[in-house]
């Protein structure tokens, strides 16, 4: 049964006089249920509670952090259908695309408990001393990751699961050692409600620290900015517009005495690179793009808004194939109404712009809050002198941008704003013939697709889901794979420490049996 209630730790609260409510793009109204939105005091006790809870949960072993995200990830099974139906109803995104991505956030908890217990991701460290060293002897050092305190993460609105309350944020946060405190999307309250409730059981069940996660109910502008700002919070998780995410970022780096990290996936059009003789000689290439441009609505963060070609009888076969390709696929529902009206508006600022011409526009079926496809073309001239071409518009439009020659196709690469992915669909011998375009490409973007189409985002080791701004505010990091925790981690090294106050990583004995680098050498030898 859903409550309503924010989660304080293991508390149930709801002292506010204000309420929110999630809308269904399926039923198209508001669904029943009341969400209490968190005061000032409220969102102030579940950062006092996750700071106590840090001192304790940090301190946890590295088995006792695997058992509990293992727990969690079994009691977000038990939730069963329940969980599914309730996300169905609040984002309009099919079963089958939801109990996948149920399996995603598992596998992402259970990842984690692998990285921990194989345990070399605390990178450490160990110099030994050199006290007979002239001119003067070193200290014996030893350095490794460590956590940083209670983090802040924002659920998305497209990923209700993976990319929300349990998804990658809080999931690496956990992981590290870390508190964590979510704020609940306005768009999937009740789901946020479910999976928080399996989070708290699992707490219960491994002994955790009451406080070592919260989800709070709020306006981003208020709430969310509040939490930011907030002296306690250490970091910030988030996956978003670019304008939240920018908001968030200002809040976090000049509204507060300490400034934090924020790790914000904000804005992506994730260029194509369709070289010529790959269009001349692969008839599928128009499907293979469609098909990605109009999943799941566009409403990815990975969706294929950008097409570069160079102009011949190949790429205007192409072409033509591709709008009625795009033309022939349905209408998809919209996870909420912001979401639907941005589109649109979005695609009309597009076609207005110089240059542009429509290939196709689906009809505006923003009443029943679905996007239909939107397909654009550009000469390079143009899209090169008006960077507002490359601003996102969050569903299935694509732009194609087409250039005179290689020369110009190098020129419009090299004016790109940072990207989560490229793709190059090109013939074997044409990654030398383009060698340079894609070079400049891979300096654009978080991660390079050769003869695939997005979205490919895998929960593994080697994923990078990430990249220059302004599709993240940090290009260093990832938010998805076995490197995302160590975003809420910090270097920390000891000098002369005695042996039985180091942590257990960093002692002689090595009885966690990890990777370390000792006097410059990789090694799972003890001292």
């Amino acid at each position: 049964m859903i409550k309503g209630h924010n989660l304080i730790g293991l508390t149930e609260s709801n002292e506010g006089k204000e309420f929110l409510q999630s809308f269904s793009p399926v039923t198209q109204s508001k669904l029943p249920e009341q969400f209490a939105v968190a005061t000032s005091e409220e969102v102030n006790k579940a950062v006092d509670k996750a700071s106590a809870a840090f001192v304790v949960y940090k301190g946890k072993t590295a088995e006792e952090r695997a058992v509990f995200l293992e727990t969690v990830a079994e009691e977000i099974m038990a939730l069963g259908d329940e969980l599914i139906q309730r996300a169905m109803l609040e984002t309009g995104l099919p079963e089958a695309r939801l109990m996948g991505e149920r399996g995603r956030t598992t596998g992402q908890l259970k990842l984690f408990a692998d990285v921990l217990r194989e345990g070399s991701w605390v990178e450490a460290v160990i110099d030994t001393a050199l006290p007979e060293r002239k001119p003067l002897p070193r200290s014996d050092l030893r350095k490794m990751l460590m956590p940083i305190g209670p983090i802040a993460v924002f659920g998305a609105s497209n990923f209700p699961f993976a990319f929300s309350t349990a998804g990658g944020d809080t999931a690496s946060a956990l992981a590290g050692g870390n508190t964590v405190i979510v704020k609940a999307h306005d768009s999937h309250l009740g789901t946020n409600e479910l999976v928080a409730t399996a989070i708290n059981n699992a707490v219960k069940k491994c002994n955790m620290p009451d406080g070592v996660f919260s989800t709070v109910i709020g306006e981003g502008p208020v709430t969310g900015i509040q939490l930011v700002k907030h002296e306690g919070i250490k970091a910030v998780g988030f996956t978003g517009s670019y304008n939240a995410g920018m908001a968030i970022f200002r809040a976090a780096v000049n509204d507060r005495k300490t400034p934090i990290p924020v790790f914000a996936e904000m804005s992506s059009i994730n260029p194509v690179l369709l070289l010529p003789e790959k269009l001349r000689q692969d008839e599928n290439v128009a499907a293979q793009v469609s098909a990605s441009i109009t999943l799941g609505a566009g409403q990815f963060c990975t969706n294929p808004g950008l097409l570069f070609l160079i102009e011949d009888e190949a790429a205007d076969k192409f072409t033509k194939k591709l709008a009625e390709v795009i033309g022939a696929s349905p209408a998809g529902i919209m996870l909420n109404p912001n979401i639907c009206r941005s589109y649109y508006k979005g695609r009309e600022v597009i076609a207005k712009q110089k240059g542009v011409n429509i290939l196709f526009e689906g009809e505006d079926a923003c009443a029943n809050y679905k996007a239909s496809a939107f397909l654009t073309r550009v000469s390079a001239a143009d899209f090169i002198s008006n960077p507002d071409l490359q601003n996102e518009v969050f569903g299935p439009s694509s732009l194609i941008v087409a250039c005179k020659d290689k020369h110009e196709l190098l020129q419009a690469l090299q004016c790109l704003h940072g990207q989560l992915t490229a793709t190059i669909l090109a013939n074997p011998n044409e990654l030398n013939d383009f060698a340079d375009c894609i070079d400049m490409l891979s300096g654009k973007v978080g991660r390079v697709v050769y003869n695939g189409v997005p979205t490919g985002v895998e929960v593994s080791h080697a994923m990078v889901h990430g990249g220059p701004f302004p599709a993240t505010t940090n290009a260093n990091s990832t938010s998805v794979g076995a490197d995302a925790i160590k975003r809420f981690v910090r270097p920390l090294c000891l000098q002369d420490c005695p042996e039985q106050f180091l942590p257990e990583a960093l002692k002689n004995s090595n009885r966690l049996n990890i990777m370390r680098k000792i006097n410059g050498q990789y090694t799972k030898e003890s001292l």
